[in-house]
């Protein structure tokens, strides 16, 4: 049995992975945004071990979560999940950061530089990271801006990064495909099943194909990815950017 914390879980991917890995057996914590949306969560997946609360859009409550998480010990699998879709960079978080930017980009930054190190990380993505700007403009600007795509093309990097930097752990990200869950809107055209199956996979499964590092996945199948990715230069730029903005340092080895 593995201990699993899934951020993003109240709903649509997350909560799918999440009944997923408790009908296997194993114990998951989830994450809500909110109070109410955890006590939906409680009700909804009663199998769940515990449900934490923070919103990701706060570095502030970021970092607390990852404190909260910390107490609770040493997780084997984090599926960093939690994420918006096309907002403005006009909708700012209390931060002053652009709410795309705060959760998708350095939240999880955030939670995996300041948690203690589990055997295996996921990072969602997107297909769309193939739109993203590798040159990481949008970072570097007095007020940091990014898009939808620049977002999922950071997290692609971010598993990148701890892949080449932290030994002993499986850092992979997951594209899970335009399923329609309430982000992706009721006529995407993928397969809602495959769309969290990757994520349970890479996060308790012993399929040798799954005990990887350094991977990009589209339905448990290695898929085509921007390059730029696996440049250490891009990766380091991108981890000092966020460790600017953010004002958390990435640790070399983890914690």
């Amino acid at each position: 049995m593995s201990k699993i914390f899934i951020s993003g879980s109240t709903d649509g991917l997350g909560k799918l992975a999440a009944i997923a890995l408790i009908n296997q057996g194993h114990e998951v914590y989830l994450h809500a945004r909110n109070p109410r949306r955890a006590q939906q969560a409680q009700s909804e997946i009663p199998g769940a071990e515990r449900v934490l609360t923070a919103e990701l859009s706060s570095i502030e409550e970021t970092k607390n979560l990852a404190a909260e998480l910390n107490g609770i010990g040493k997780f084997d699998a984090v599926i960093q999940n939690a994420g918006v879709y096309q907002v403005s960079n006009l909708e700012l978080s209390a931060d002053g950061l652009p709410l795309l930017l705060a959760v998708n980009t350095i939240a999880p930054y955030v939670l995996t530089s300041l948690m203690q190190r589990p055997e295996r990380l996921i990072f969602l993505s997107s297909g769309m990271h193939l739109q993203g700007d590798p040159t990481l403009k949008g970072l570097r600007e007095t007020k940091p801006r990014v898009s939808y795509s620049d977002s999922k093309l950071h997290n692609l990097i971010l598993a990148k990064a701890v892949a080449k930097k932290w030994s002993g752990i499986l850092s992979n990200a997951v594209d899970p495909g335009w399923v329609p869950t309430r982000m992706g809107g009721p006529g995407a055209p993928d397969d809602l099943e495959k769309g969290y199956q990757t994520q349970v996979w890479l996060a308790a499964g012993n399929d040798p194909k799954a005990l990887v590092n350094g991977r990009y996945f589209h339905h448990q199948r290695s898929s085509n990815y921007l390059s730029k990715a696996d440049d250490i230069g891009t990766q380091e730029q991108f981890l000092n950017l966020c460790g600017q903005i953010s004002g958390v340092s990435f640790p070399s080895q983890g914690r």
